[in-house]
């Protein structure tokens, strides 16, 4: 048996698999469960009450995480000009125009958002094979087509996620790392929980959020209470 073997099965011994845990005590154990001997990204797993074939029941948004989510993003930008130097003044770490969209047309993709300015878009639009598939092709709705290329570099480094439901209706997100303090977590998730619900679709009828789980790096799922949308930074705080 792997090291890695023991230390996830001491982690699943430690969840009672009959509970449904409130938001404060599933993050309280994923922190006490991360098994990894590096600092492990703390997850959120939703299942959602929408059909996502249906345009008007995609949810997809963003939010600024109060504390982050432990890692800088690595920004990347297509803009031209005054726009590119702004972008660069940020805190941009990849900057650039036509040989940057050629180069990300090619496969180039070492990095963890993209920003664009609106006059790029129909040259960077044809990066939806590339970009597409990893959550990465700029959208004037989640704030990432935009002639403000500063603002929005300053908040996706700020702790700015980007989530979108997938084709079965789950919606994943990170809220942070098991090093985070616990109150941290819970202030994170709160922030997105919140978003989440305000984004519900009108159109979707019936329980919105089915099922709700934390995760840390390599460890096991952590049943959450996903009706607990609020007051959760005040739960069992003592």
């Amino acid at each position: 048996m792997t090291t890695r073997s023991k230390a996830y099965r001491a982690a699943v011994e430690k969840i009672d698999s009959s509970r449904i845990y409130s938001p404060r005590e599933a993050l309280r154990l994923a922190k006490e469960t991360a098994s990894t001997k590096y600092d492990s990204t703390v997850e959120v797993a939703f299942r959602l009450g929408v059909d996502p074939r249906k345009a008007d029941q995609m949810v997809r948004g963003t939010v600024i995480l109060p504390h982050g989510t432990g890692k800088t993003a690595r920004v990347l930008v297509f803009a031209n000009g005054e726009r590119a130097e702004q972008a660069r003044a940020a805190g941009a770490d990849i900057v650039g125009g036509d040989e940057l969209i050629e180069q990300v047309a090619n496969g180039f993709t070492d990095f963890d958002a993209a920003v664009a300015t609106p006059d790029l878009m129909g040259k960077v639009g044809r990066l939806g094979r590339v970009l597409g598939p990893r959550g990465l092709m700029p959208n004037p709705k989640t704030g990432t087509v935009t002639m403000d290329v500063a603002k929005a570099v300053n908040e996706i480094k700020g702790g700015k996620i980007e989530f979108r439901v997938d084709k079965h209706a789950n919606l994943n997100f990170i809220i942070g790392k098991a090093s985070f303090s616990e109150t941290q977590l819970v202030e994170n998730y709160a922030a997105a929980i919140e978003e989440i619900v305000r984004l519900k679709p009108s159109s979707s009828k019936g329980r919105y959020l089915l099922k709700a789980t934390v995760s840390t790096t390599q460890g096991p799922g952590i049943p959450v209470d996903q009706t607990k949308v609020s007051k959760l930074t005040e739960e069992d705080a003592n």
